[in-house]
């Protein structure tokens, strides 16, 4: 996960997953697992089947969530990978901040990087950037990532996102064996509409929930669903291409600009271009 503002942008994902490492580890003390609760061996055993079909069937639904494609996505993928390639084969690295340079850069240069040569290639592509409020259910926070939207021969578009470190948004430093086998099933660059996307989250969501119960820890809230989906499907804003440094702000898109284009709307079916085409986002 990625707080702050497009600085913020460039805390690197394994300080993220040191932290949220940490609070999970403070969880797990917090509610220890039970010497045992009094079940015989025949409801031990019904209860270990139910967990071998529960983990079989999520398997099964993140194939199938991942295997749908569509050409249109195809040639992004492709073309992403590309883009990561030529990032991690720059000589000194792509990173343009004075003091992530030396450290092998940063996940906001890599996320300007990747964007910039989506929109070479001839897509529609910036960075966005997700901001959601506290709720009883989960906290506040900010998330940042690239997408791409696809026009249509209806006249309007799809929206494709791409989440440059996927598989290390689900990673658990507790999880059981059957939950780190989903996750290490995941790509590690994600390229999918939003329902593709969302069906991932399901599925991923569940699975630590799952997790949680069987290792007698407590769902952290940054693991629930509606929390996972806030990072890429809640009100994103684009961010102007070559926006970088302390001028991104500036250059965030603005609602209602007639030069711009605005955020997404909070109910994310479809983009409001000012009564011109609409970004139906599927």
């Amino acid at each position: 996960m990625v707080v702050g503002g497009e600085a913020a942008a460039g805390n690197e994902m394994s300080l993220s997953n040191m932290v949220l490492g940490f609070y999970e580890e403070a969880e797990r003390e917090r509610w220890p697992e039970d010497a045992g609760d009094g079940s015989d061996d025949e409801g031990s055993s019904g209860g270990a089947a139910e967990s071998r079909a529960f983990w079989q069937e999520q398997r099964a639904q993140l194939h199938d969530a991942l295997a749908k494609t569509s050409a249109a996505e195809t040639r992004i993928q492709a073309d992403t990978e590309e883009a990561v390639r030529q990032m991690r084969a720059a000589a000194g690295g792509v990173c343009s901040c004075a003091s992530r340079a030396a450290a092998g850069g940063c996940r906001g240069c890599a996320l300007r990087f990747v964007a910039e040569r989506l929109r070479d290639a001839g897509y529609n592509s910036a960075v966005c950037r997700s901001k959601w409020s506290r709720t009883t259910d989960i906290p506040s926070g900010e998330h940042t990532y690239v997408d791409v939207v696809v026009p249509t021969k209806s006249g309007k578009a799809v929206r494709v996102v791409i989440e440059l470190n996927f598989r290390a948004e689900f990673e658990m430093a507790r999880g059981g064996a059957e939950y780190k086998a989903l996750v290490a099933a995941l790509p590690e660059v994600f390229v999918g509409r939003s329902e593709k996307l969302r069906s991932v989250v399901r599925v991923m969501c569940a699975a630590a929930k799952q997790c949680a119960r069987e290792n007698n820890m407590h769902m952290a809230p940054w693991r629930k669903q509606r929390y996972m989906e806030a990072k890429w499907l809640g009100t994103p804003e684009r961010v102007a291409p070559g926006a970088g440094g302390a001028a991104a702000g500036a250059a965030a898109v603005a609602v209602g600009s007639p030069e711009k284009q605005p955020k997404f709307r909070a109910s994310m079916l479809t983009l409001d271009f000012g009564g011109r085409t609409a970004v139906e986002v599927v």
